[in-house]
């Protein structure tokens, strides 16, 4: 027991020396020497941070979040903000079901928290949209709590420290408890980070950089020589595809046919072109066929090509129609967003991707 104390102190030492050194820089992070100054965190930049980056890249969360913080600079002014406004800003970022939580959230803290965070794990937990990781993320980033921060960073250096062999998801609970034995109380969020940073620079998933690792010295899969193949993971199931039809039309005066996607499912609350449902089908090679009727009457046009895109449990495929509408055309669906009020960036990937391969005037885009 003596033995595993001290290591666990020389590792988080360590991780922390070269944390402050080579931290990376990030718009919503207090980095150690502004810590050091007295510089706290804000929590409402740690949570909006968190749920952006939720199955998304740091590179891709920049933008975003400092758009989000420039338009919203409180969580008062994001939970007071119109539902559209917050869609539209987050569209692109993908996972939609995180902007609506985002939203709920806000407003929960705003209107029975005064705009306060909790400071504990359990008590945040009780928020809309926040899970156990990222609970653990804003107690300890924003409030320096003792909680341990599992990502997928965290457990790939979990398990080559610890040279553990069991495959994912499986390990989850075993590199859990590593990581909770070595996270130190004191700079409780600074250690967090300096693992995950340590896992995304250094102990990197591809041709990890072993030989300019802080703590080279204690890891056991580094001294079998294996450390390149961990962590394991059982093999990946083929995911299912979706096909299914999706219809643009455009007014002679610029106006666009679009809807506000139902809250509940994919895409939900967001702006989008009409599709007909999404059906599954067995072979992804499926044509597609059978286009049930347009949403309002018209001279429509199979443009004899597909939208692909892929979610986190399917690929999608859908056929583009395309109708130049008259001025007076009434649609059974949906409704005509004039010209001066659609920005094509407003909507989600797929949605973007049918507009540009109808190929319509760009100037409808801006």
């Amino acid at each position: 027991m003596r033995d595993e104390i001290e290591i666990t102190d020389d590792l988080s030492s360590d991780l922390l020396a070269w944390y402050d050194d080579h931290a990376r820089e990030m718009p919503w992070r207090v980095g150690p020497d502004a810590r050091k100054s007295g510089q706290r965190p804000n929590p409402y930049h740690v949570w909006l941070s968190e749920v952006m980056l939720q199955q998304t890249t740091v590179a891709a969360v920049r933008d975003y979040f400092i758009k989000f913080i420039h338009l919203w600079p409180r969580i008062e002014d994001l939970a007071a903000a119109e539902d559209a406004d917050v869609m539209a800003a987050w569209a692109g970022l993908g996972y939609y079901a995180r902007a609506r939580n985002l939203l709920k959230c806000a407003r929960v803290v705003t209107d029975q928290h005064a705009g306060i965070f909790p400071t504990t794990e359990e008590a945040l937990l009780t928020l809309p949209g926040i899970g156990p990781y990222t609970a653990a993320a804003i107690a300890a980033i924003a409030f320096d709590r003792r909680a341990v921060v599992m990502d997928g960073n965290v457990e790939r250096v979990m398990a080559r420290l610890f040279a553990v062999e069991t495959p994912l998801p499986h390990a989850k609970p075993e590199l859990k408890s590593h990581a909770a034995a070595l996270t130190p109380a004191p700079r409780a969020g600074d250690y967090a980070q300096a693992v995950m940073d340590l896992g995304a620079t250094i102990c990197t998933s591809r041709s990890p950089a072993c030989g300019i690792c802080p703590i080279m010295a204690l890891c056991a899969a580094r001294k079998v020589g294996i450390a390149a193949e961990l962590p394991r993971k059982d093999p990946k199931q083929p995911k299912p595809t979706r096909i299914g039809h999706i219809y643009l039309a455009f007014q002679p005066n610029g106006a666009v046919l679009v809807e506000q996607r139902p809250e509940a499912g994919l895409l939900g609350g967001m702006l989008g072109f009409i599709t007909s449902p999404w059906v599954a089908v067995d072979d992804p090679a499926t044509p597609i066929t059978k286009a049930p009727a347009p949403p309002l009457k018209g001279d429509w046009r199979d443009t004899c090509q597909e939208v692909r895109h892929t979610f986190t449990h399917f690929h999608l495929r859908l056929r583009v129609h395309l109708c130049y509408a008259s001025e007076n055309a009434t649609p059974q669906q949906g409704y005509f967003l004039p010209r001066a009020r659609f920005r094509v960036a407003d909507m989600p990937t797929v949605m973007r991707k049918a507009f540009d391969l109808c190929r319509i005037d760009k100037e409808l885009a801006s």
